[in-house]
C-alpha cells in the first residue's frame, strides 16, 4: 500500500519535468497511474466541452479536486476515481499493459 514517504511528493514531481505535466516522462508506476488517470480526465472533459468548474458541477465533486488531479498535485483516492468514471460513463483507470 502506498503510504508514508511515497505520497509525500506530488505525482507531478515524480515526473522528469514537472513543469511538462501531463505530458512529462514518469518512470514512478503510481504515478504514471495518476497521470494517465489525469490525461483521460482531461480528454473526457475536453470531449464534452466542459470547464473545470461546470464538471465539477455536474459530477458532483470539487472543482479543486478536478484541478488537483488534472495537474498531478494529488493522489485521487479509489472512490473519487470511481465517482469520476461512473459519471463520466468513461474509464480513466488506465490498461495493465501501460504500467
Amino acid at each position: 500500500m502506498v503510504g508514508g514517504s511515497a505520497r509525500s511528493r506530488a505525482p507531478r514531481e515524480c515526473a522528469r519535468d514537472p513543469q511538462a505535466w501531463p505530458d512529462a516522462v514518469v518512470d514512478d508506476v503510481a504515478a504514471a497511474v495518476v497521470q494517465a488517470i489525469a490525461r483521460r480526465l482531461a480528454d473526457a472533459l475536453r470531449e464534452r466541452h466542459l470547464s473545470r468548474r461546470q464538471a465539477a458541477d455536474l459530477l458532483g465533486v470539487n472543482r479543486q479536486t478536478i484541478g488537483d488531479v488534472l495537474d498531478g498535485r494529488t493522489w485521487p483516492d479509489v472512490a473519487t476515481i470511481a465517482r469520476l468514471e461512473a459519471s463520466l460513463n468513461t474509464p480513466l483507470w488506465p490498461p495493465l499493459a501501460r504500467r
